[in-house]
C-alpha cells in the first residue's frame, strides 16, 4: 500500500477551479458489503503526483501525468495520451468523509477502498 503518498483529509474544497484542460481517467466502482471499491486506470502516472480528498459523499482524486520522455528537436506525428493535470469525482450515495480510506497502486491501477464500516443497503 502506498498510502504515504496520499492526502486523506476532510476540508472545504480547494480544487473547484476545474480547468478545462483537465482529463478524466477511467474508472470502475463497485459497491461492496462493507462500502465501496474505486479502482482508476492511471498508467504512467507517479504515486507521489496524486492528491485523494474525501468531502460529504465525495471522493476526489486528483493529479498530474508528465511526459518523462521530451527530446529536443522531436516532432509529433500522433498524440493520444494526456498530459496535464488530471481530477475525477466520485459521487457515492452516502457521506464517506468519516470512513476508513485503503489505497493501493499497482501496474498503474489506483484501488481506492472505502470503508463504511457495516453493510448498507
Amino acid at each position: 500500500m502506498l498510502d504515504d503518498f496520499f492526502l486523506k483529509t476532510v476540508r472545504p474544497m480547494s480544487l473547484q477551479r476545474v480547468n478545462a484542460t483537465r482529463w478524466q481517467p477511467a474508472a470502475d466502482v463497485y459497491r461492496m458489503s462493507d462500502g465501496w471499491l474505486l479502482k482508476v486506470e492511471l498508467a504512467g502516472v507517479r504515486p507521489d503526483e496524486l492528491q485523494l480528498l474525501v468531502e460529504g459523499c465525495e471522493v476526489i482524486l486528483s493529479g498530474r501525468r508528465r511526459d518523462w520522455i521530451i527530446e529536443r528537436g522531436r516532432q509529433c506525428h500522433s498524440m493520444e495520451i494526456a498530459y496535464s493535470c488530471f481530477e475525477r469525482r466520485f459521487t457515492l450515495p452516502s457521506r464517506v468523509d468519516n470512513c476508513r480510506i485503503a489505497t493501493e497502486y499497482r501496474d498503474g491501477m489506483l484501488v481506492i477502498r472505502v470503508v463504511t464500516g457495516g453493510s448498507e443497503g
